[in-house]
């Protein structure tokens, strides 16, 4: 689909429109966009309206509020689709906090999750449960009450109906009025390098980074978003559901990432023009597509991980789709830079969003960049702890510490080095664990790659290449280095071969079960 170039737009960046709450921002979408106006189309294909939206928000959060009282956490653990969108916006109509779970992370990750977002009661569907054969898990977390929206539905109280016929003709008379700056979600960081911490942002963290988005990516009501992210992670939540929704754009949602051949056919039927994904997940898709299923998009949005020199050459190759990489975090609602059309740095990951603040603390061994700190409306209230439960810990004057590595240019535009803790210490040199990856990329694109750190008692520490290439031999990784002039420090002393990489269910790279596979092998 070619959109007309005068049809997109640009909305200046105000804080007005995230003075609000986030259900409130549907409803004016409604009013807005029309009550009949598709908005959203599930896994089965079946659409709902923005009338169908706020219908069904009241009368699920009439029969959910239950039991439950003003600012208590519910964890929400839903695939991406109408009901995940549903139980998120019903319990924020009626002040109930949406503690988005990963049912993906286990038995240990999940408990921890509850136990840090105190949370005592679950909104779940009967049919996630048989798809993703979760019945262990469930039996696992007693003394948790596990509500299926199955049962809510089927026995909804003429009350509930009543509240739904009301709640869509004055929607103001039912719903909550928050604080903008109260809690709206919980949701919890990836995990990638330990226990996962419980992040608190408002009602005005979120909208304000809806806000900064809509300020850089031009849309349209034209537009058709494709979704597959999980709603449990802040890129899937707040690009893939709550955004889409108050711009006017349809959006297409997908329970899982992990179907390409689904994705592809999906894209195709829908003529999706915005595509959410990550470098790992495109390079997929784009390598299911036969035919013109992925024609229709005009960009394709690339966050949660580095998108590769490889991946850009092989979709130009494949499809000629615009890929725009982007950097977020989840403290920061997410979205911290994402290039443009107009303005798009291959290497970079585009132009800090507008309102934000950035400093750069110097890290020894690693010149020319620096350790970000941010401060803006989008930053978070706060980390919850595990060793502390229920208590928002607020950044130290409003600054959120990363823990990466960039170095920023006088237009703001920002690269990406590696986290802190993506750089060993090699006989007292500092080395990049991203470029050990990119090196076997640049060997071998087709494959996944990953590289740990683990303790070397005569070095310090020592570099380990896990790979999914049975060809990949640590002289040919040392050949590469000498002929582009890269140290033989970041050529990894051994290499792992092994059949998958692990990943979690953003996309990202499991680094620590990576690490405990190259501390097992060694």
């Amino acid at each position: 689909m070619s959109l007309n170039p005068e049809t997109l737009r640009l909305k200046p960046f105000d804080m007005a429109s995230a003075r609000r709450s986030i259900f409130q921002s549907v409803v004016d979408a409604r009013r807005d966009f029309g009550g009949s106006t598709v908005a959203l189309v599930d896994g089965d294909d079946r659409s709902l309206t923005y009338d169908d939206i706020v219908r069904g928000s009241f009368a699920l959060g009439s029969a959910l509020k239950a039991g439950t009282r003003a600012g208590e956490c519910v964890g929400v653990m839903l695939p991406t689709g109408a009901a995940g969108t549903l139980a998120f916006l019903a319990l924020s109509a009626f002040g109930r906090i949406p503690t988005m779970l990963n049912f993906t992370s286990g038995v240990a990750g999940l408990k921890s999750a509850l136990r840090t977002a105190q949370v005592k009661r679950i909104v779940t569907a009967r049919r996630l449960i048989e798809v993703a054969g979760l019945h262990e898990l469930i039996a696992a977390l007693s003394g948790t009450e596990i509500v299926y929206l199955e049962d809510v539905r089927k026995n909804l109280s003429l009350a509930d109906k009543l509240t739904a016929v009301t709640g869509k003709l004055v929607p103001s008379l039912l719903a909550s009025r928050p604080d903008p700056k109260q809690t709206a979600v919980i949701l919890f960081t990836s995990g990638t390098e330990g226990e996962p911490k419980g992040v608190a942002l408002s009602h005005e963290n979120i909208l304000a980074n809806v806000a900064q988005v809509l300020s850089r990516v031009g849309h349209s009501t034209a537009d058709v978003m494709f979704n597959p992210l999980p709603i449990f992670h802040c890129f899937g939540l707040t690009g893939g559901t709550i955004l889409p929704l108050i711009a006017g754009m349809r959006v297409i949602s997908h329970p899982s990432p992990l179907q390409p051949k689904e994705i592809v056919r999906r894209v195709g039927q829908f003529r999706a023009t915005i595509l959410l994904t990550t470098d790992t997940f495109i390079t997929q898709y784009a390598r299911a597509s036969d035919g013109d299923e992925l024609t229709s998009l005009r960009m394709a949005v690339c966050g949660a991980e580095r998108l590769r020199d490889e991946t850009r050459a092989f979709i130009r190759r494949k499809s000629g789709i615009t890929l725009l990489e982007g950097y977020g975090v989840t403290e920061t609602a997410p979205v911290v830079a994402v290039n443009q059309i107009e303005t798009n740095r291959p290497g970079s990951v585009g132009q800090l969003m507008p309102g934000m603040e950035a400093r750069l603390e110097p890290v020894e061994g690693i010149p020319g960049a620096g350790r970000l700190f941010l401060r803006g409306p989008n930053v978070m209230l706060g980390y919850i702890k595990p060793d502390a439960p229920g208590k928002i810990v607020p950044p130290e004057d409003g600054w959120h510490d990363t823990g990466d590595v960039v170095a920023m240019d006088e237009d703001r535009f920002i690269s990406i080095r590696g986290r802190l803790k993506r750089f060993a210490k090699i006989a007292g040199e500092t080395v990049s664990l991203a470029v050990v990856e990119n090196i076997a990329a640049a060997l071998w694109p087709d494959n996944a790659h990953a590289a740990v750190a683990i303790p070397d008692g005569r070095k310090g520490e020592l570099i380990v290449l896990v790979t999914d290439a049975r060809e990949a031999d640590r002289m040919e990784l040392l050949t590469w280095a000498q002929n582009h002039g890269v140290s033989e420090l970041a050529v990894p002393r051994r290499v792992l071969h092994v059949q998958d990489i692990p990943l979690l269910a953003t996309g990202k790279t499991d680094y620590v079960s990576v690490g405990k596979m190259a501390i097992a092998q060694s």
